[in-house]
Order: C-alpha cells, then structure tokens, then sequence
C-alpha cells in the first residue's frame, strides 16, 4: 500500500499510457482496414494488382473516376458482394471523394470476410491533390 502511495503520480501515467495505446482499437473508423496514402494506393495497384471500389454516387463517379475502379455506390454494396466475391483473399482499396464513406465501406467488406481492405485515406480529393489521372464516365 505504502508502494501505491508512494509512487502514485507513476502508476497513473503507466495507466494512463496504456489507455491511450489502446484507445484506437475503440475509435470508429475504417475498422482493421488500411488508411493509404495516394502514393501508397497507387504502389498497391501496381505492385498487387488491387480492385479499386468506388463507393460514391452515380454523379460523382461519372465526374471522375480512378482508372479501371469498379463502381458500387455505399448502398449497395452489402447487396452486391456476390460480385467482388472472388476478390475477397485479395487486395482492395475503396474510394470515396473525402474518405468518409469508405469507413463503412470497409466495416461491411470486413464484416463479410474480406481479408486485404484498405481505403484511400483523403479519398479522391487526396488522390486530385497527388496529380494522379482519372477518367470520366
């Protein structure tokens, strides 16, 4: 007890401490998934051959896509996972404009067995900023 008395300011920050490194596992968020950078998203797509899944509107997507990007908007695609359901052992990454909605995006791939999910972290707009290409619809 005396220990403990002693040495309280000690024992609160080891504590303190430890809540903080665990804290994340709580966050809300993009769940176990990947945050990538534009630069980093791109070395996935070109070094693992990474589905690109654009989880924006109709509008969006026709304004500007990722080249090659598999459109299926954040409402529908806990209806059409049948689709990518081949690429479920391999990589994707998941595109929004903001990087926003690829946090459920995520959270539902994860949900269903997905096992290498990443988003794009800064979503389009990162990507825009990097000077990376798009394509139009």
């Amino acid at each position: 007890m005396e220990f403990i008395q002693n040495n309280a300011l000690l024992i609160g920050l080891a504590l303190g401490s430890g809540l903080m490194l665990i804290l994340p596992s709580f966050k809300g968020g993009a769940g176990n998934a990947s945050q990538l950078s534009a630069n980093e998203a791109v070395a996935l797509i070109n070094r693992q051959h990474a589905l690109v899944i654009d989880v924006r509107d109709e509008t969006e997507f026709a304004g500007g896509h990722i080249v090659d990007a598999k459109h299926i908007p954040l409402a529908e695609l806990p209806q059409r996972l049948a689709e990518i359901k081949k690429f479920q052992n391999k990589p994707l990454l998941l595109v929004c404009q903001t990087g926003a909605r690829t946090a459920k995006a995520c959270n539902i791939l994860l949900k269903a067995e997905f096992k290498q999910v990443s988003s794009l972290r800064g979503g389009l707009n990162a990507w825009l900023e990097a000077k990376l290409p798009t394509v139009k619809a």
